[in-house]
């Protein structure tokens, strides 16, 4: 499928879904959110990628919902019905994904931008990155997961005061909160984010994903519930190829070679 609000590239077991409108940020529009709900279905599904990499193009993450795209829709238009239509799809997408998802903030991530960034595994950020709940300035609350997924990485009293105030968080201040896993030169961020993407790309697949299920899981267990969990996939994950081939390589003291299976 071709896309016109986004850019998806597959090599090396890696793909790449670029937000692809620029000159407004990055904002979503309806198109842009179809075709991301797209290009997550697809890159799910391939067992050809092993890691998937979400970035923006120009000089932004994703300003978030582009306004005027919604302005003209009427007094019965619902926010709700929106949001289970769109950004709930692409962020449970990427959190139901049995694969790391990177995402690569190139620059300011806002609202639902920023909402996406956080649903994603691993965050690597420019220094010219930025991080705003922007909710606030027209009247709504934090959506696309951020009531979530930022008050379990940050804590309710930072999340709270992010989502209150609407500032504008440094990359640098995201990293020293726990936010993000990395912040790089602005213009190494490419080749950093796709050396992250790739050295996970060769890595032993079926444990990450499963990995990426029973933390989740954890998050709203007992300790006695995350202990049954994690001995049940242990069980799957002891059956695979690569587990196989991972105790091979240790006992002949050689790197191995995961096939993702």
């Amino acid at each position: 499928m071709d896309y016109a609000a986004i850019e998806l590239v597959v090599a090396e077991g890696v793909a790449v879904i670029t937000l692809n409108r620029p000159e407004k940020l990055n904002a979503f529009n309806a198109l842009m959110t179809k075709e991301t709900i797209d290009a997550l279905k697809r890159t799910g599904r391939d067992h050809a990628v092993r890691t998937v990499v979400i970035t923006g193009a120009g000089r932004g993450f994703s300003a978030g919902q582009d306004l005027a795209d919604v302005a003209g829709r009427g007094d019965d238009f619902s926010i709700a019905e929106h949001l289970r239509a769109g950004y709930n799809r692409i962020v449970t997408l990427i959190t139901t994904m049995e694969k790391p998802v990177i995402a690569g903030v190139n620059g300011v991530a806002a609202g639902a931008g920023c909402g996406i960034a956080l649903a994603c595994d691993l965050r690597i950020c420019s220094a010219k990155a930025s991080f705003i709940q922007a909710f606030s300035r027209v009247g709504l609350i934090p959506d696309s997961g951020s009531t979530w997924t930022l008050t379990r990485l940050i804590g309710y009293a930072r999340a709270y005061e992010m989502a209150v105030t609407a500032d504008r968080i440094s990359a640098e201040k995201a990293l020293s909160w726990g936010m993000v896993n990395e912040v790089v030169p602005h213009e190494q961020l490419p080749e950093i984010l796709m050396a992250w993407a790739r050295q996970l790309a060769c890595g032993p697949t079926v444990a990450y994903g499963l990995t990426k299920r029973a933390m989740y899981k954890a998050l709203n267990s007992t300790l006695a519930e995350a202990l049954e969990y994690e001995a049940q996939l242990q069980d799957i994950a002891g059956r695979t190829a690569d587990n196989k081939e991972g105790v091979a390589a240790f006992l002949e003291k050689r790197e191995p070679e995961f096939r993702g299976e």
